[in-house]
């Protein structure tokens, strides 16, 4: 008769082989989508861009959104000031590609200061209220994301099925600058967007996601964007209660050129898991709970496999092969997650190089400085998100405390 840690290692051993599975699940939806065409579904679309700020690629993102390869849409910005940078660098920027651009309209607006909501969802309901009656689709894309010139025709694509309430793409940061902190930023998000395919994992990401306009407002998004803070987690959690989906593009994977510190790469971190766990808690805690397993599965089983030695144990060969197999598993995925964003961002290959490499040479790191930053996202309400002070009291109640001096 097997003794109970045979049923134990076993279910590891499965358990893990479904992870890589999903994994390479992923990886094959998406070299099956991305090169597809999507060129005969134009439904008209405002195409909305908060910006604040000048990115150090600022220019470059910005044209590639005047540059869509798209007849029906309209091209909105919006800043919270005229004062902001991006303001008049947006002005000069519309005067040089408006002519070139298939933008049928395009316009700069200023919102003013955000009250009761963030400063994000502020400027986007500003646009929003300004629609007219013949818009089928809201977009949405960060200023800190280059998109392709077929990114919005596969943005929208989904949206023609009905059980599609949300399409989204997602970021990958490509490290400006190859510091440590800013690779860690890079294979941290990476382990995030492995996640994504054709599975109920998925998370609207605001810098890249799209909604018919029916849609939002049977969601009552128009309603509880007033009180929020989160423009995609709060879309993606009505969206699913609604029992719709969030379908993940493979091709609307942008590049998002970064540099940071270890300072803010904290603040980033424990911002965005500190907004998953107020507005998604099963998916923190699905977080969570599958990062102490990573760890406890290399570390802790390791620690078990070296004891089993000391003491000479007679299955030394049973403690020895789980650590292996979550190291094996980990490994594999992160070849897999950066096998798929190479071919969805090709022309980014070089830039990525040192990136990919620290993404899984050190895999089995990553998990731990992850685990980290769950952990610290479990204390305390506030954040500090573009210079204002946030309290989250809840999904749908928040405090916007002073800008940040």
């Amino acid at each position: 008769m097997m003794d109970w840690y045979y049923y134990i290692a076993l279910a590891v051993i499965i358990s893990q082989l479904l992870f890589l599975l999903q994994t390479y699940n992923n990886y094959r939806y998406a070299l099956a989508k991305y090169k597809k065409k999507r060129s005969w579904y134009r439904p008209r679309t405002v195409l909305i861009v908060p910006c604040k700020g000048l990115e150090s690629a600022f220019q470059e993102n910005i044209s590639s959104f005047f540059n869509q390869d798209y007849e029906n849409y309209l091209l909105w910005f919006v800043v919270a000031d005229e004062s902001d940078p991006a303001y008049s660098k947006l002005c000069k920027l519309k005067k040089q590609l408006r002519q070139a651009s298939k933008a049928q309209d395009v316009q700069i607006f200023v919102a003013g200061k955000g009250q009761a909501c963030s400063q994000k969802i502020h400027n986007l309901l500003y646009c929003y209220e300004r629609i007219s009656d013949d818009i089928d689709i809201l977009a949405f894309a960060d200023s800190d994301a280059c998109v392709r010139s077929d990114w919005l025709s596969h943005l929208v694509y989904p949206l023609r099925q009905p059980k599609n309430g949300v399409a989204t793409g997602y970021r990958w940061f490509i490290p400006k600058k190859n510091n440590l902190a800013t690779l860690a930023l890079s294979a941290l998000n990476a382990k995030v967007a492995q996640l994504l395919g054709n599975t109920h994992f998925n998370q609207a990401w605001g810098g890249s996601m799209a909604v018919r306009v029916d849609v939002f407002r049977r969601l009552g998004l128009d309603k509880i964007w007033p009180k929020a803070l989160s423009d995609d987690l709060s879309l993606s959690t009505a969206a699913k209660k609604a029992g719709m989906k969030v379908a993940f593009v493979p091709a609307c994977l942008v590049a998002s050129h970064e540099f940071t510190t270890w300072r803010k790469l904290f603040e980033f971190s424990r911002r965005q898991f500190l907004i998953t766990r107020i507005y998604a808690p099963k998916t923190w805690w699905f977080g969570l709970c599958s990062c102490v397993y990573s760890v406890l599965g290399i570390w802790g089983a390791a620690g078990l496999a070296i004891y089993a030695a000391m003491i000479q144990h007679r299955n030394l060969e049973l403690f020895t092969l789980v650590p292996v197999v979550f190291f094996v598993n980990q490994l594999g995925r992160a070849i897999l997650r950066q096998a798929t964003a190479e071919k969805l961002l090709h022309h980014e290959c070089r830039a990525m190089r040192t990136a990919c490499l620290a993404d899984i040479l050190a895999c089995w790191i990553w998990s731990l400085l992850l685990l980290f930053f769950i952990i610290s996202s479990a204390f305390g309400r506030t954040i500090v998100w573009r210079g204002i002070r946030y309290k989250l009291l809840g999904p749908t109640e928040i405090i916007v405390q002073d800008p940040q001096t």
